[in-house]
């Protein structure tokens, strides 16, 4: 074989191989080239991702779902130790029995003291009686001493009645003042024990939610990603215990250029193909446009520069499909994402939707 005949060779391999990989490339990057009002970037499937976290430091007792488990709303994955809020509890429980039993002896006492002003009060009619009776014997006693009927002695003792009477009812009367100054202290009393009682009621309330704040519960339906704690672990306030992934939140995410992001609406159709499934085509609609470009020239003047600016963009895929495929449902996975820019046109053969059955 001669040397012209090896290079001849060579060179016919190697533009085999280079029109080999064109075609490849073409057939799985450059369509959107051929397809008129069509374009594609590629990203990768995401979800919205939610840490099941702790409200309040304490041991972690119990996780009772495992990596890759799917869980609904409300469900119970984790619980927390509750020896020390218990205790606290049953201390707050005594406290409020306390106060309850401070508000009855409070409401005791003000009772007294309302009786002791009704029997004030009666002394003071009855001492305001003497003392008319009083007056109106002396008022008799200076008639008749006037008269010579009776003597002076007589009139200065019905005098001193009067008096002794006068003075008697301004203690009784100071005795009824006394008595409302007491209720009122009283009602005060009454009023303090009863806040004590409502301040307990509400530290029983305050520690009953942190220990129901002890059962960790999935906020929404989706997928357990990984532990970020393990059983026996102190975590302070807000520590993570599981990272979980709202399965019906899942889009894409993936760049355009100007030129097409520009012409691109809210809720436009979006075809995603996978690479781990290139013969599935997964419909979704286009959720959010950037309002800035994520990819920006420091000096931009130029329509060639302006070209150069790269808008991020969402695919969200149907809550419904999701569920309809949620256990084949994969965050990571990456693909290409197509949308056409003009919407009367039909979508080609190869992203005609393609769904497992």
């Amino acid at each position: 074989m001669t040397e012209q005949w090896k290079k001849w060779l060579l060179r016919a391999a190697a533009a085999l191989a280079i029109i080999t990989l064109a075609v490849v490339a073409w057939q799985r990057y450059g369509s959107d080239e051929r397809e008129d009002g069509l374009t594609g970037s590629n990203g990768r499937i995401e979800a919205v991702e939610i840490d099941v976290a702790t409200r309040i430091a304490g041991r972690l007792k119990e996780i009772r779902v495992n990596e890759g488990e799917f869980v609904t709303a409300g469900q119970v994955v984790a619980l927390m130790d509750t020896d020390v809020l218990e205790a606290q509890r049953r201390q707050a429980d005594a406290q409020l029995q306390q106060a309850q039993s401070a508000v009855a002896t409070a409401r005791s006492q003000l009772a007294q003291r309302e009786s002791d002003k009704v029997a004030a009060q009666a002394v003071v009619v009855e001492r305001e009686a003497e003392l008319k009776a009083a007056r109106s014997q002396l008022v008799r006693s200076i008639k008749l001493a006037g008269e010579g009927y009776i003597s002076q002695q007589v009139v200065d003792d019905n005098q001193a009645r009067v008096d002794g009477g006068q003075a008697t009812l301004n203690a009784a009367r100071a005795q009824v003042a006394a008595s409302a100054a007491a209720i009122a202290s009283a009602r005060a009393q009454v009023g303090s024990a009863q806040s004590a009682a409502v301040a307990a009621q509400a530290n029983i309330e305050r520690i009953q939610a942190d220990i129901d704040d002890t059962v960790l519960k999935a906020p929404r339906d989706g997928r357990v990603q990984f532990r970020v704690a393990q059983v026996g672990e102190v975590l302070a306030a807000g520590g993570r215990v599981l990272n979980m992934l709202d399965l019906s939140d899942v889009y894409m995410t993936f760049f355009l250029p100007t030129s097409a992001a520009g012409r691109m609406a809210l809720g436009a159709e979006v075809r995603l193909v996978l690479d781990a499934a290139p013969q599935y085509v997964i419909p979704a609609r286009v959720s959010f446009v950037a309002s800035e470009a994520q990819f920006t020239p420091k000096t931009v003047e130029t329509a060639s520069e302006r070209e150069k600016l790269m808008f991020r963009v969402k695919a969200q895929i149907a809550p419904e499909l999701l569920r309809k495929y949620i256990t084949q449902v994969k965050t990571g996975l990456p693909g290409m994402a197509y949308v056409r820019l003009d919407e009367d046109m039909p979508w080609p053969d190869r992203l005609q939707v393609k769904m497992p059955q």
